[in-house]
C-alpha cells in the first residue's frame, strides 16, 4: 500500500498548490535516475514522490483522497459500495467518482533536466486508479569540457570553435554575460545511451588581458600621459576590445580622473553594453633637469594644498 502522498512529498494536508509543486521539484531533482544511477532506492522513491504529486497536483483526486473516497494510489477505497462504482461512503447517494489521467508533469521535468526526464505515462489500475510509472530510458552520460577564451572574444561574443571528443568540430555561439564558469549546454553531443545521446557541457574560461580588467559588464584600463598632455589637454589614441578609438583628455586633467568610453564593454544579458573606464595616470620623465629646474622657479596662480582633503 502506497504512503500517504502528504508525507512522500513533505507537505501538510493544508500545503498550497504552490508549496506541493515546490516540494515535488526539490524531490524530482534530488532524486532523478539520471542523477542516481547506482542507487536503486533513489528510483523507487522518485516513482512514489512522482505518484503522489500527481494525486495532490489533480484538485478532484486530492479532495476525493482528503474525504477517504480513494487511497494513494488513486483507487477507490470502497469499490463495491452501493452497486458498481458510482457509490462512494455509505449514507452518501449520488457521489460519483471520475478518475482521469495525471495532469502532465513535463513542464517540471523540463525546468530540471531540459526535457531529459519526462515520465513516459501511468498504467491504469482495475478501477481507473494509478499504478506505478515505467522509469524512462536512461539517456546516456554529459561530457564536461572546458573552453578558454581570449578577453577580447568574450567582450565582442566572438564565435569560438571546439572539438568534441566524437571528433566533431562545433562554433559555439557565446551568450551575452558570458564569464568564466558560464556553461553552456549542447544538446544531444554527449555520450549516446538507450534513451538517446546525453549533452556536452562546456564550461567558460575568459582569459585574463594584460592591460584590460574585467568589472561587471565595464571594462577598466589605466593609460599613461604625458605632462604637457594632462596640462594643456589632448586627443590620445587608447585601445578597446574593438579597436583603437580616440579619447580626448580635458586641460588640468589630474592623475587618477577616469574618463568613460560608452558602449565599449562586454554584452549585457538583459541587452546592451558596458561601458570602458580609462583612469589616467601622469606619466613624468626621468631626469629632466630642464623640468625641474622650471617647476623650481613656477608659482602657482593660486595658493594651494592638494592635501586639505586629509585635514593636513
Amino acid at each position: 500500500m502506497a504512503a500517504d502522498p502528504y508525507a512522500t512529498l513533505g507537505v501538510s494536508r493544508g500545503a498550497s498548490e504552490a508549496e506541493i509543486k515546490s516540494a515535488y521539484r526539490k524531490l524530482a531533482k534530488e532524486l532523478h535516475p539520471d542523477r542516481n544511477k547506482d542507487n536503486p532506492q533513489a528510483a523507487e522513491k522518485f516513482s512514489a514522490a512522482t505518484n503522489a504529486y500527481d494525486l495532490l497536483s489533480d484538485k478532484d483526486k486530492r479532495a476525493q483522497f482528503d474525504r477517504g473516497e480513494i487511497d494513494a494510489e488513486g483507487n477507490p477505497t470502497h469499490p463495491f459500495a452501493g452497486g458498481g462504482f458510482s457509490g462512494g461512503r455509505p449514507g452518501r447517494e449520488g457521489t460519483h467518482f471520475e478518475f482521469s489521467e495525471a495532469g502532465d508533469i513535463g513542464d517540471i521535468f523540463e525546468g530540471l533536466f531540459g526535457g531529459g526526464g519526462r515520465s513516459t505515462g501511468s498504467s491504469r489500475g482495475p478501477f481507473g486508479g494509478f499504478g506505478r510509472r515505467q522509469a524512462p530510458p536512461r539517456k546516456g552520460a554529459d561530457m564536461g569540457y572546458k573552453l578558454a577564451v581570449p578577453f577580447e572574444d568574450a567582450a565582442r561574443l566572438d564565435d569560438q570553435r571546439i572539438t568534441l571528443s566524437s571528433g566533431k568540430t562545433i562554433d559555439l555561439k557565446l551568450r551575452p554575460g558570458v564569464e568564466s564558469g558560464t556553461q553552456m549546454r549542447l544538446t544531444g553531443q554527449g555520450q549516446e545511451g538507450p534513451g538517446g545521446a546525453g549533452d556536452a557541457i562546456v564550461t567558460i574560461l575568459v582569459q585574463d588581458h594584460k592591460f584590460f580588467e574585467r568589472d561587471g559588464d565595464n571594462i577598466r584600463l589605466d593609460i599613461p600621459i604625458g605632462l604637457d598632455e594632462a596640462v594643456l589637454g589632448a586627443k590620445i589614441k587608447v585601445p578597446t576590445v574593438d579597436g583603437p578609438v580616440m579619447l580626448t583628455v580635458p586641460k588640468n586633467a589630474a592623475s587618477g580622473k577616469t574618463l568613460r568610453l560608452k558602449g565599449k564593454g562586454f554584452h549585457k544579458k538583459g541587452g546592451g553594453r558596458g561601458d570602458q573606464l580609462v583612469k589616467l595616470e601622469i606619466d613624468l620623465p626621468e631626469d629632466d633637469k630642464d623640468l625641474a629646474e622650471f617647476v623650481k622657479s613656477w608659482k602657482p596662480g593660486k595658493p594651494q594644498n592638494p592635501r586639505s582633503e586629509f585635514g593636513v
